[in-house]
């Protein structure tokens, strides 16, 4: 499993809190440190079943100047402007060993990835 967070976020420390009270093993990407490149993401967003834009922060998108429109045409200017600006990306993403992925910011969105793990 991989966990991507930023650990000052609190969703992510949830997250964290919840993987390591199920026992499971997993590696952590400090994903500002460490930023995803295009590849990577498009990877991530296919098995979310998501677009670009659906992982973007809204405010973090406005503050780092990403103001793209949300459709098919500007898909590729997503994921170089995610690349480029790291700080935009949602958090936690969690990848189970079976592919299972999810932005787990909720309760169910963790016990699915968890689910998925055991």
């Amino acid at each position: 499993m991989e966990l991507w967070l930023n650990p000052y976020c609190s969703k992510c420390r949830v997250a964290v809190e919840e993987l390591d009270a199920a026992g499971i093993t997993y590696t952590v990407r400090r994903y500002l440190d460490d930023p995803p490149d295009e590849a990577t993401l498009r990877e991530v967003v296919a098995r979310l079943a998501l677009e670009p834009w659906d992982i973007a922060r809204a405010k973090e998108a406005k503050e780092e100047g990403v103001d793209l429109p949300r459709d098919a045409a500007h898909r590729d200017e997503w994921y170089a402007a995610l690349a480029a600006h790291p700080r935009i990306i949602q958090r936690p993403i969690i990848t189970a060993s079976d592919g299972t992925t999810v932005v787990g910011r909720d309760a169910e969105s963790l016990d699915r990835v968890i689910d998925a793990e055991t």
